[in-house]
C-alpha cells in the first residue's frame, strides 16, 4: 500500500514537470517567430541555360594514303606545324619507280609500232594506185584491184589502232607517274599536327580506303564548342548568342563566345533528344586544347535592378495547406470518394506552383504579417535558379516573404508533447 502512494505521487511529480517545462518552451516560443523570412530586394538577375561540349579545331583535316607502300620517312611528328603542300612523309618509291620504267618502255613501243603502220598504210597506198592505172588499161582483173583497195583499208585501221595502243601506254605511264607522286605526302593545309599514326617502316594499305596518317588541324587560334542543348532549352538558344564557358584545366578563368550554328539534326540517345549548337571562339593564345570538356552557360535574358524574390519563396506552403494536399492525393482505399479526382487536382496544383516561374504565369507566395503568412499573389519572369523576377504583384522592396518553417516550429507541428516530453513511451500513457 506504501509502494503505491509512492509510485502515485511520483508520476504526479513526472505530469507536474512535464506541464512546466511545455509553458516554459511554449512562453519562450512566442519570442521568436515560427517562420524563416526572407527580405525582398532589388538586384541583377540572369538567365542561362547549361550545357556541355567538346572543343575542336575549325578544320581538321586527316591526311591519308592513295596507294599502299611502306613508310620510308617521317617529316612530321605531334605538334609539329606544318604549311600547305609541305612534305610529311614519303613511301618507299623502288616499286613505283619500276612501274613507270615499264610504262615508259610500253610507250616507246607502242610508238614504234605506230610509226610501222603509217610505213604500211604509204606502202599500200601507192599500191592502189598503181593497180588503178593498170585497171583503166585492162591490164590487170578487177580482183586484183579490189585486193588491193581492201589492203590500202586495212592498213589504215591497223594504224588507227596503234594510234590507240599509242594513246593507252601514254594514259597507263600517266597513272604510273601519279602513283609515284602520291609516294610522298604533302600537308593539304596549314597548320598543326595533333596525331600521328604510323612510323617507319609500317606498311599501309590503301586497297579499301585511305588509311590516316596525320590529323592535321589547320588554325587553332579560331576553334568550335560543340555543345549537346536539351530539347526543352533549344529554343532559347540562337545565333550570335553570347555565351560564356570553363574547362577543366582553367577552372577559375571564363572564357566567352559566340553562338554561329544550331543545328536542326536531333541527337537521340536512350530517348533523351539533344541538338547541337556550335560556339565559335578565339584562342589566339592557344590555351584550349582540341578534346578539351567545356560546362557552356548561353545567356538568355539579363536584366538589373528588378525587384526579386528567392526561389524558396515560390516552393513554401503553410503546414496545413501541405496536409490538405496529401490528402486530397490520398488513394481511394484509404480516403472517401473518389481518389482519382483528389489526387489529379493535387497534381494540377503542384504543377501550377511550379511551372510558373518560367513562363511568367500568376504564382501564390506568402508574406509575413503580424506574424502569420499572408498568401499573395505575384506575376513572375526571369530566374537564375535562386532569385526570381517580379513582374507584378501587392509587394514591394523590404517585405519579407516566407521561405520556411523555423526548427522550433517543425518540432511544434508534429504530436506535441507526446513527442516533446517522451509520455508516449511511459506505460501509463499508452
Amino acid at each position: 500500500m506504501k509502494l503505491k502512494k509512492i509510485s502515485l505521487i511520483a508520476v504526479a511529480l513526472l505530469v507536474a514537470s512535464s506541464l512546466a517545462m511545455a509553458f516554459w518552451r511554449l512562453g519562450d516560443g512566442a519570442k521568436e517567430s515560427s517562420y524563416l523570412t526572407a527580405s525582398v530586394q532589388k538586384g541583377d538577375i540572369t538567365q542561362v541555360v547549361s550545357a556541355t561540349g567538346t572543343l575542336q579545331a575549325v578544320v581538321t583535316v586527316q591526311v591519308g594514303s592513295q596507294v599502299s607502300g611502306t613508310i620510308a620517312k617521317l617529316s612530321a611528328d605531334f605538334n609539329s606545324k606544318v604549311k600547305q603542300g609541305q612534305v610529311v612523309a614519303e613511301l618507299d618509291q623502288a616499286k613505283f619507280k619500276a612501274r613507270v620504267d615499264e610504262e615508259k618502255a610500253n610507250l616507246l613501243a607502242t610508238q614504234a609500232a605506230l610509226a610501222k603502220a603509217k610505213v604500211t598504210v604509204e606502202d599500200t597506198r601507192r599500191t592502189l594506185t598503181r593497180a588503178t592505172e593498170l585497171r583503166k588499161r585492162d591490164l590487170i582483173s578487177q580482183s586484183e584491184l579490189d585486193s588491193a583497195q581492201t589492203a590500202y583499208d586495212a592498213a589504215g585501221s591497223q594504224f588507227e589502232v596503234a594510234k590507240a595502243q599509242v594513246e593507252q601506254a601514254r594514259a597507263s605511264l600517266n597513272q604510273a607517274s601519279v602513283d609515284l607522286a602520291y609516294t610522298v605526302i604533302r600537308s593539304p593545309v596549314d597548320g598543326i599536327v595533333i596525331s600521328r599514326n604510323v612510323d617507319v617502316g609500317q606498311t599501309v594499305a590503301a586497297s579499301l580506303q585511305a588509311p590516316t596518317l596525320f590529323t592535321i588541324a589547320n588554325d587553332l587560334s579560331k576553334m568550335e564548342v560543340h555543345t549537346n542543348v536539351d530539347e526543352a532549352d533549344v529554343g532559347n538558344v540562337w545565333v550570335d548568342q553570347e555565351v560564356t564557358f570553363t574547362v577543366d584545366a582553367y577552372p577559375v578563368r571564363r572564357f566567352r563566345g559566340k553562338v554561329s550554328q544550331v543545328r536542326n539534326a536531333p541527337n537521340v540517345v536512350q530517348n533523351v533528344v539533344t541538338y547541337d549548337a556550335v560556339v565559335g571562339i578565339d584562342n589566339q593564345e592557344l590555351l584550349l586544347k582540341p578534346g578539351m570538356t567545356a560546362n557552356v552557360e548561353f545567356l538568355v535574358s539579363h536584366k538589373s535592378d528588378v525587384l526579386r524574390i528567392p526561389n524558396m519563396a515560390i516552393r513554401f506552403r503553410p503546414p496545413e495547406e501541405k496536409q490538405e494536399a496529401q490528402q486530397l492525393a490520398r488513394p481511394a482505399g484509404r480516403s472517401g470518394g473518389s481518389g482519382r479526382g483528389r489526387r489529379g487536382a493535387g497534381e494540377r496544383s503542384r504543377r501550377t506552383t511550379s511551372g510558373d516561374a518560367k513562363d511568367g504565369r500568376l504564382v501564390r507566395i506568402y508574406v509575413l504579417k503580424n506574424h502569420q503568412p499572408a498568401s499573395v499573389q505575384l506575376r513572375l519572369g526571369i530566374t537564375d535558379g535562386s532569385y526570381t523576377e517580379v513582374l507584378e504583384g501587392e509587394i514591394g522592396e523590404g517585405n519579407q516573404v516566407v521561405v520556411g518553417l523555423s526548427d522550433k516550429a517543425r518540432n511544434n507541428s508534429q504530436s506535441g508533447s507526446s513527442r516533446l516530453f517522451g509520455m508516449r513511451g511511459l506505460g501509463w500513457f499508452r
